[in-house]
């Protein structure tokens, strides 16, 4: 009972009946918990793995911080893929724009108070994980010049973080951002090239990040029962 209390009936209903076709939205494979703001679904949703009940949670409580601010809200303007599980904290902000297209692998994870903005691309490995109040944005929003050369910088460009990234709490991924598998990413880093020629499992972490370690990966083989039972919504 206390469970099905938690759960936004109203926003799961109609996010998935909305978005989904009709068989695969009596399934249910979304769940809305808590407040959350539609502010546009015209864009387009797409499961490609099995659907199953409750496998993408929205404003789950998966965190030690158990209150929620009632301020998530989601702008779903372009394509927004799940490759399997996906799990949403309390208060995120997805922001997918018109014509941009954004990806989750199985598992992907965005914690409380995480901002993603996407306006071209932005695609999340699987076991992929953004810790909380960090932003991903693949757009610097405002057109840049250089002022003695007339260059015009652009405003956007992809991202791309790899499987098994293990992203800290307060990390900015800004444009162009692309991580290797097994990455570790700092807290309070700010992330903005390609670091893939690291090679994996290697900390990175700064303003900007730079290598930090080598040889260094989250042990996910002794966490993933745990992460499974903890993050899965529990039917």
């Amino acid at each position: 009972m206390k469970f099905s209390l938690s759960i936004n009936w109203y926003k799961t209903l109609y996010f998935n009946f909305k978005m989904l076709p009709f068989n695969q939205a009596k399934k249910l494979p979304f769940y809305f918990f808590g407040k959350v703001k539609f502010s546009s679904l015209t864009g387009t949703v797409k499961i490609e793995a099995p659907i199953k009940r409750g496998m993408i949670g929205f404003g789950q409580r998966f965190e030690q911080m158990t209150k929620a601010k009632g301020i998530a809200e989601i702008i779903l303007d372009g394509t927004l893929v799940f490759k399997g599980h996906a799990h949403f904290g309390k208060d995120v902000f997805l922001a997918i724009k018109k014509g941009a297209y954004c990806e989750f692998g199985f598992m992907g994870c965005l914690g409380s108070d995480v901002k993603l903005l996407c306006t071209q691309k932005i695609s999340i490995g699987n076991w992929t994980g953004i810790g909380y109040e960090s932003q991903v944005v693949d757009t610097n929003s405002h057109p840049m010049i250089n002022s003695k050369t007339g260059e015009v910088y652009p405003i956007s460009g992809p991202i791309q973080l790899g499987d098994y990234n293990a992203v800290s709490n307060r990390v900015s991924i800004m444009p162009n951002t692309k991580t290797p598998n097994h990455c570790v990413i700092a807290s309070n880093s700010l992330c903005n090239k390609d670091y893939t020629d690291l090679g994996s499992e290697v900390l990175i972490g700064g303003v900007p990040a730079k290598l930090i370690k080598r040889d260094f990966t989250r042990d996910w083989e002794s966490e993933k029962e745990n992460l499974m039972f903890y993050k899965r919504v529990k039917l």
